[in-house]
């Protein structure tokens, strides 16, 4: 964990395996930049059309994906509540996702075994944002916008651009994982 919790960490979307090749799993971090969200319907259709040889409708190349489903906008703001959704519900597509060079991923929970391998074989970071803290970090999403998959609603893969994102990182690319490192310190 970064013992100097004084310095903000800042992290800028899409990444740099540079940038996230040095954040450790516990390191508090605001993301900046663009990012895109995904949850289960989408990485399905994904997961799907890569069978078939279809081209992905976002490149995946050093992007991020923030598991998220958003609630309605209220007027005047971008999105609605964007609390993240649980990770583990997309791990049986992340490793694929992941070696198409997908660099980071948002969402809550713990992560299997088999993403854990691929984070660590392709240098990649999964955070966690606050669950229940949807609004809050709506807040922090400045631009919402559907770019396909309109048809599975709030399930729909967006792009946000995002300013101080608040995050934790869960597992780091070398394959540390903070809810295992906090289970040892007992």
């Amino acid at each position: 964990m970064n013992e100097n919790k004084s310095e903000k960490i800042i992290i800028n979307a899409p990444f740099t395996e540079g940038e996230i090749s040095n954040l450790k799993a516990g390191d508090y971090v605001y993301i900046t930049g663009t990012i895109y969200t995904a949850r289960d319907a989408a990485h399905k259709r994904m997961y799907e059309a890569l069978e078939k040889g279809e081209k992905l409708p976002i490149t995946l190349e050093n992007n991020v994906i923030y598991y998220m489903g958003p609630s309605p906008a209220r007027e005047g703001r971008p999105i609605g509540s964007a609390g993240p959704t649980t990770a583990s519900r997309m791990d049986k597509y992340t490793p694929r996702m992941l070696d198409l060079g997908l660099k980071g991923m948002i969402g809550k929970g713990k992560r299997s075994e088999e993403v854990r391998s691929a984070i660590i074989r392709k240098k990649a970071v999964y955070f966690a944002a606050v669950g229940g803290a949807g609004a809050l970090l709506s807040k922090c999403i400045r631009k919402s916008e559907v770019i396909a998959y309109d048809d599975l609603g709030t399930e729909a893969i967006r792009k946000l651009e995002v300013a101080d994102f608040p995050a934790i990182v869960v597992i780091d690319s070398k394959g540390n994982n903070l809810y295992e490192m906090v289970l040892e310190k007992g």
